[in-house]
């Protein structure tokens, strides 16, 4: 996968308007996603931390962009800001096996055109590409939340709150860090 892409307004850039940044730290999740995207069409760089996507925005401009919302060191959604403020006609997913309300909202906020909850693929990840405007036939639940979702929601607002800082979210929300390690560990969709 390359980096090497001309910037849109170079000589070539036409060529370029596929252009994918994906920004995932597993690694064989992000060069599979990559292979998908190559076969494609797509020409596609990959990072594996926010820290690496400047870099990688200083050797291409891509038209599109994977955000993975849980890496090492800052979250994803400070990727997002990032992409956002370097072009913001891209068009960027944020994919997550820690899906919450609270997430999804700051992500669209951020910049972000779509949220998706792993595990999605190719073609979810281009079907989100592709949407450009809400759907306000999509269908309502018909029962309210139960209290495993509130829960759930609370922790991640909390969560976004202290920039996923285990420890700091667990004393925010008063419960040992351990339990809430557990309880992320119990929800995690990969």
């Amino acid at each position: 996968m390359d980096t090497s892409l001309p910037k849109r307004d170079e000589p070539g850039a036409a060529r370029a308007a596929r252009t994918l940044l994906i920004v995932e730290d597993d690694p064989s999740f992000a060069r599979a996603l990559g292979r998908s995207f190559e076969r494609r069409g797509y020409r596609v760089a990959l990072c594996d931390r926010a820290d690496a996507v400047a870099e990688a925005l200083a050797a291409m401009s891509p038209s599109f962009a994977v955000v993975d919302l849980k890496l090492v060191g800052p979250s994803g959604l400070e990727c997002v800001k990032m992409l956002h403020a370097h072009d913001p006609a891209m068009k960027i997913v944020v994919l997550t096996g820690f899906a919450s309300i609270a997430t999804a909202v700051e992500a669209i906020k951020l910049g972000a055109c779509y949220y998706l909850a792993k595990p999605s693929n190719a073609d979810d990840i281009e079907a989100a590409f592709e949407r450009e405007a809400g759907d306000a036939g999509v269908a309502l639940s018909p029962r309210p939340s139960s209290i495993k979702t509130l829960e759930w929601e609370h922790i991640h607002e909390t969560l976004v709150e202290t920039d996923f800082n285990i420890s700091e979210a667990a004393r925010r929300l008063g419960m040992h860090r351990r339990t809430l390690a557990r309880k992320l560990l119990k929800r995690r969709v990969d």
